[in-house]
């Protein structure tokens, strides 16, 4: 794939960049590892401080940053604005926490009394040169949420961006450095996905982490594995969105909620909700609303504030979800809405937003991720049929249960195979929360003090009587 701002409102491309040569990577790889060697040793108010100067810098420019990030993937401005203010508040977050997050732990005495130990402390040291290989489809924050807690930790970061976000890559490796950060402390690498194998390989680089698909993320941790390197991998997600008979005085907000968390991004978000399992007893009104609700969305330039769905990233995007809702369709499904492309917006790479009921096993759609606006609608009698629906997935990221039952909710947190579990509200990532997916949706998690310690050398230290 080119390295290029390509504008899928348009389709016209409007800038290209070389990729970086191995003369140019090595010079990278080699910056960055010497910043880790002075980096490391600055305390953490330096950090802190170079932090929260990089928020600031982000806030100044955030009506620039966003406008690049919608020419580039096509997401609204209004939530490309929003993006760039959330990172600033995660920059600001770590800055606050990163210090008490990674506070030397002191067991009890009496736990480590017999390990002949006077003394015994458990310290927190980073681990060095962090390659991190990056999504567009959140293209400041998926890179943010790795780097603001890696950096406050005391490591470094080379950013492998995806090659149709380069502006917004460019802007992120100068971001750092303009805010007083020294040099090559966090660097981008404009290269293709061919290049980052020999980059993960190199012994100077002592980590990864990914957010992307599962034939990304499977091939960095096989490479990773082979050079017994640590990684932390956020993959794809079929989030369900269950509503019980309980939240059926609520129904309106959990219908308002529903749209927003299956379009959010244009529908290209992995925590984004997928399959809407619904109970009998509620079906028929949430299915009318949502349906409703759905049809009512502007699709349009997104650059325009009344626009509420953008055009998909790319045009392979498209024809892929184009495929999902084909096949669901050739094999019995129905359309309530959308399922095709909007007439009026020939030129750039548009979908309608869907919603498909109807759906079986047979259908691609039922195991696949559909990354865009597209909405799986699902009936079920009761809550053990809900369970097992919602987890028949290969992916387990996160999930939505609209239910004000406590014993009902007890049920979905013991038995929802997921990495979160959202009650009466919608899945969103947050600096405290620990974010991260089970089964094919990845392992390990970012944010929180989970996050800010996964590229950190746990160090048990001891000192004899």
């Amino acid at each position: 794939m080119p390295i290029a701002t390509v504008n899928p409102a348009t389709g016209k491309t409007l800038r290209t960049f070389d990729e970086l040569g191995a003369d140019g990577v090595e010079e990278r790889v080699a910056r960055a590892e010497s910043a880790f060697q002075g980096y490391r040793h600055t305390d953490f108010a330096t950090r802190a401080r170079l932090l929260t100067a990089a928020a600031d810098l982000l806030d100044k420019e955030r009506d620039g940053i966003a406008r690049v990030m919608t020419l580039e993937m096509g997401k609204t401005l209004s939530a490309a604005k929003a993006e760039a203010a959330k990172c600033a508040k995660a920059m600001r977050w770590y800055a606050a926490a990163g210090e008490r997050l990674l506070a030397d732990e002191h067991p009890d005495e009496a736990d480590v009394a017999d390990s002949g130990a006077h003394r015994a402390y458990v310290r927190y040291r980073p681990l060095g040169v962090v390659l991190a290989v990056m999504p567009w489809n959140f293209p400041l924050w998926q890179v943010v949420r790795f780097a603001a807690p890696a950096l406050m930790a005391g490591n470094v970061g080379l950013l492998k961006h995806a090659s149709n976000v380069p502006q917004t890559a460019l802007y992120l490796g100068g971001l750092f450095h303009r805010a007083g950060f020294p040099e090559g402390c966090f660097q981008t690498l404009l290269i293709g996905s061919g290049a980052i194998e020999a980059v993960l390989r190199d012994p100077r680089v002592a980590a990864a982490t990914l957010t992307g698909s599962e034939g990304a993320g499977r091939a960095v941790a096989a490479v990773a594995g082979g050079e017994v390197k640590p990684t932390v991998l956020e993959l794809g997600g079929s989030d369900p969105f269950v509503v019980m008979p309980s939240a059926r005085e609520e129904l309106d907000h959990a219908v308002h909620t529903a749209v927003t968390a299956r379009v959010q991004n244009n529908g290209q978000s992995c925590i984004a909700a997928k399959r809407f399992i619904v109970h009998d007893d509620v079906y028929d009104e949430f299915a009318g609303a949502f349906r409703r609700a759905m049809s009512a969305l502007v699709v349009g330039d997104p650059l325009d504030h009344s626009t509420d769905i953008g055009p998909l990233s790319t045009e392979q995007g498209r024809a892929d979800l184009e495929e999902l809702v084909e096949d669901a369709l050739a094999k019995g499904a129905e359309a309530l809405c959308g399922a095709r492309r909007p007439k009026a917006l020939p030129d750039g790479w548009f979908y309608e937003p869907t919603v498909l009921t109807g759906i079986t096993e047979a259908m691609r759609i039922h195991h696949e991720e559909a990354f865009g606006p597209v909405a799986a609608l699902y009936r079920v009698p009761d809550l053990d049929a809900a369970l097992s629906l919602a987890n028949d997935t290969p992916f387990g990221l996160s999930s939505n249960v609209w239910t004000r039952d406590v014993a009902e909710q007890e049920r979905f947190v013991r038995d929802l195979a997921a990495g979160g579990v959202y009650f009466n509200g919608m899945t969103a990532s947050h600096p405290a929360l620990p974010f991260g997916g089970v089964k094919r949706s990845g392992y390990g998690r970012e944010l929180s003090g989970h996050g800010i310690r996964a590229f950190c050398n746990v160090t048990t230290v001891w000192y004899g009587r």
